[in-house]
């Protein structure tokens, strides 16, 4: 199966195989119109055909964004997940998935998203109809840009007003991601000139998970990236671009997260000789 990635620049960070994703899934993202863009980072579309192998489970490290997902039969909203997200993989499937910004979800929904933080939530509320009607809406149109517009018009219909406090959240978030970024959220606090109490808050209204996590999960999405790259960077030039006090340090975080040693990692994602 064709990969777009490459074809869309797209980088696929948060596959933690990336090199076997390649191979096996199709991936696409489209992004909003203007009028969601304050919400919305873009549209995602997974597709994948299975028929002719053995059934496999693929492992994401996301990021803290929520995500409404439509999937026959599970369509839902799914609030930012701190672990690794393991999804099987059989048969043939499609799944179209809209990556909100982080804090972009709250103004569509009456409740903090530290209160669905790894797990889900119905959708109809936010759909403003049933989510198997919505599902079924999306899921039978003819190609992605068919289903991107059902799924646009959709949450168009229920648009609330701009959320100064998510526009915030954002540009918290922005900062928290940017290379070279905060390594504490002593850092960020001082960077954004904000308190860290109010900081607190909002991630947990907000966003769904604490700022000290934001910052974390971003230096240690940035590295699983660049380790599958093929000139992949040694580890202590790695540690010490991405804020870590050691490599030991990041080594350490790194294991926590992924089961596995960056060396080890790295070697994982290099071609194999034949």
């Amino acid at each position: 199966m064709r990969n777009l990635l490459a074809g869309q620049g797209l980088a696929p960070k948060g596959i933690v195989d990336p090199q076997a994703a390649a191979r096996r899934i199709r991936l696409a993202t489209y992004p909003p119109a203007a009028a969601l863009a304050p919400f919305v980072d873009y549209f995602w579309l997974v597709e994948w055909d299975m028929r002719d192998r053995a059934p496999e489970t693929q492992r994401v490290l996301p990021y803290p964004n929520a995500h409404l997902v439509f999937e026959a039969g599970r369509t839902a909203i799914h609030g930012v997940v701190r672990g690794a997200f393991e999804r099987p993989l059989s048969g043939a499937g499609k799944v179209l998935g809209v990556r909100f910004t982080p804090g972009g979800l709250r103004p569509f929904i009456a409740r903090p998203l530290s209160s669905f933080t790894d797990t889900t939530i119905a959708a109809d509320a936010l759909l403003g109809m049933p989510a198997e009607e919505a599902e079924a809406q999306v899921l039978r149109q003819a190609d992605d840009t068919a289903m991107v517009a059902q799924a646009q018009a959709l949450l168009l219909a229920r648009l609330p007003p701009v959320d100064d406090a998510a526009l915030l959240a954002g540009r918290l978030s922005a900062a928290a991601a940017a290379r070279h970024g905060p390594a504490s959220v002593a850092q960020l606090c001082a960077n954004m000139a904000i308190g860290e109490r109010q900081l607190q808050r909002l991630f947990a209204n907000y966003v769904g998970v604490p700022p000290k996590w934001v910052i974390q999960r971003y230096r240690l999405q940035e590295a699983i990236w660049r380790l599958a790259q093929p000139d992949a960077p040694d580890l202590a030039s790695l540690a010490q671009a991405l804020g870590f006090f050691d490599q030991a340090h990041f080594s350490r975080k790194f294991a926590q997260l992924m089961g596995s040693t960056p060396l080890d990692y790295r070697r994982s994602q290099q071609p194999q000789s034949a």
